[in-house]
């Protein structure tokens, strides 16, 4: 069974009672939001190494930072090869600080995306432009169709009923 695999079905475990769960996930995210600051307060730092490595480094167990390294691969700029990673496969925490931000907000993770870590990285006026980007990408917008007597949207200059609204 793949570390990947075995962090799965540990996190996403169906006998634990709603309790258990979010005891798990409370701990979890205490952990990853430590991870996050220790990352963004050394954006220059270029952190990688094994997964046992990392899961040492950052005072974890390896369960919990291959959860990490699931959770962070898409903001990645080259993603680590998550699906058949062992203890051994080295990896990389090399991030776009930008795309992470984004993937915060969409994971609707305050805890990280409100990290005071972020203030010298991006400034706020781009967070809050990425925070409503990230907002704006889910929301479904239908345009007016245009009524019988309208013009018609084609730019013939004809009423919609005798244009393209004929064969509507």
């Amino acid at each position: 069974m793949s570390l990947l695999s075995e962090w799965r079905e540990l996190a996403y475990e169906k006998e634990k009672t709603k309790q258990e769960s979010d005891y798990f996930w409370g701990n979890y995210f205490a952990i990853e939001k430590g991870i996050y600051q220790k990352l963004l307060s050394n954006p220059d730092e270029a952190v990688s190494g094994t997964v046992a490595e990392l899961a040492e480094k950052f005072g974890c167990k390896l369960p919990i930072m291959v959860g990490f390294l699931d959770g962070i691969n898409d903001s990645l700029k080259t993603p680590n090869p998550i699906e058949e990673m062992t203890e051994d496969t080295t990896v990389s925490l090399d991030y776009d600080k930008e795309k992470l931000y984004y993937n915060m907000v969409a994971a609707k993770a305050d805890w990280l995306y409100g990290l005071e870590e972020w203030a010298p990285l991006i400034t706020e006026e781009r967070r809050k432009e990425l925070y409503k980007q990230q907002k704006n990408s889910g929301t479904i917008r239908v345009e007016k169709k245009p009524g019988r007597n309208d013009p018609c949207p084609c730019g013939s200059g004809k009423k919609y009923k005798h244009c393209c609204g004929r064969n509507a």
